[in-house]
């Protein structure tokens, strides 16, 4: 087969006779299905949506019925009790939900095209570059149509993994990144179960240390206005030191076909997106693994002191979700896989032992007061001397958090009442 004008070509198909309409109706209509539902963004969320719902039909998405609901709603409300003497931040729990996998993936939806939209845009626009000067003028308006493929190439390879992820997650903050409604609790039954079977430990232990974990998350980034924010911005510095890779894009476009459609969903974009080794490319992810492990590390160090005698797998429990965490978790594959990017903590244990010592040397009140400001909290050398840090003198009171907590509020509420 012919090469395309841009320089890559599509095996399998069989080009369309211009002299023949109808092969060249055909081809049209073959596309446009193709590019449905693109929108204005680079990725196509539409297309990623439905590959990831059709995988998750595939593969079973049992609906949650009224007593797992009632299980879920339960046991947060149990795990915001044990959590009240453990933490100084109160509850951070609005609405308690229980999803099935599709409705992770909905509500989740928002800040996924935050943190990927960014990174599509520049496979896209490399996708531009590879159509030659010449051959741009003779493609003329169809020259918009590789935008087009670029953004229904990502959203069929994000749709995966994010079906993948929908069936392996346990709760809404599962992979330490605020993903759902700020104030949702949600906990996902069917995902809970089937990790408690692989654990061989009673379903009702497994789903109170995860609603444990999940209330922690939501008083965390419930009562600390700007670590959201934070966390968000660290992913997206990172991945603007990402680059592209375009000989893998030519590689990887000359394995789509656009008489077959799912031949998009089976060509694999790994290795398109590589960090830069910068010392500035360096810095940000430093930055990223410890804003996640000391979050990652707060919450089981929580988790693990308001469960203490409480639930009896409790020890083999936090094992297995440290092990989980610091092997990468679901999203490690989602990420490192689409745009080089891990999410890893990798100091997940150092984390706990340094929040352990605050907690010996400044009690609940001291440790917690450590959120009131980002520049307040350990750096990545105090994970090697948790006691130095530990013993260093506190210059913040959880009150004052409190008070930021409380002006951040008034401050939304005046924006409200001006518009």
């Amino acid at each position: 087969m012919p090469d395309i004008p841009f320089g890559f070509s599509l095996p399998g198909a069989q080009p369309p006779d211009p002299s023949d309409p109808q092969q060249m109706q055909q081809f049209m209509a073959q596309l446009q299905q193709m590019f449905a539902g693109a929108g204005s963004g680079p990725v196509n969320w539409d297309l990623a949506r439905q590959v990831a719902q059709s995988q998750l039909s595939a593969a079973g998405d049992p609906a949650v019925n009224m007593f797992e609901r009632h299980q879920v709603e339960e046991s947060l409300r149990l795990a915001d009790l044990w959590l009240d003497p453990a933490s100084a931040l109160p509850s951070g729990i609005r609405v308690a939900a229980a999803w099935n996998r599709n409705e992770w993936i909905y509500n989740t939806l928002e800040v996924w095209k935050k943190l990927c939209d960014p990174i599509a845009g520049r496979m896209v626009g490399a996708m531009g570059d590879l159509v030659p000067d010449e051959a741009k003028a003779q493609l003329g308006p169809m020259q918009s149509m590789v935008a087009t493929l670029g953004g229904a190439l990502f959203g069929g390879q994000l749709g995966q993994a994010l079906g993948q992820l929908a069936a392996e997650v346990l709760s809404a903050g599962d992979i330490g990144l605020p993903l759902g409604p700020n104030g949702t609790a949600a906990l996902v039954p069917a995902n809970i179960k089937a990790y408690g079977d692989g654990l061989e430990i009673p379903e009702d232990q497994v789903r109170l240390y995860v609603a444990l974990r999940e209330a922690a998350h939501q008083r965390l980034f419930g009562h600390v206005p700007w670590l959201r924010a934070h966390v968000l911005s660290a992913v997206e510095t990172y991945a603007n030191g990402i680059t592209v890779n375009r000989e893998a894009i030519e590689e990887a476009m000359s394995r789509v076909d656009p008489a077959d459609p799912e031949s998009m969903q089976a060509m694999a974009l790994e290795g398109i997106f590589t960090p830069e080794d910068t010392p500035q490319q360096k810095q940000s992810l430093a930055r990223l693994e410890t804003a996640l492990a000391l979050i990652e590390g707060w919450v089981g160090h929580v988790v693990d002191s308001a469960a203490g005698d409480r639930l009896p797998s409790v020890v083999q429990l936090g094992e297995a979700f440290r092990r989980r965490r610091a092997a990468g978790g679901p999203a490690e594959q989602t990420f490192a896989a689409l745009v080089g990017l891990e999410l890893r903590p990798r100091r997940l244990r150092e984390a706990g032992a340094l929040w352990s010592a605050v907690l010996e040397h400044r009690g609940v009140q001291g440790r917690d007061a450590l959120w009131g400001h980002p520049d307040l909290l350990p750096t990545d050398e105090d994970f090697a001397n948790p006691q130095v840090f530990a013993q260093g003198t506190p210059d913040w009171d959880i009150s004052e958090l409190e008070n930021l907590e409380k002006n951040e509020g008034d401050k939304g509420e005046g924006d409200d009442s001006d518009k």
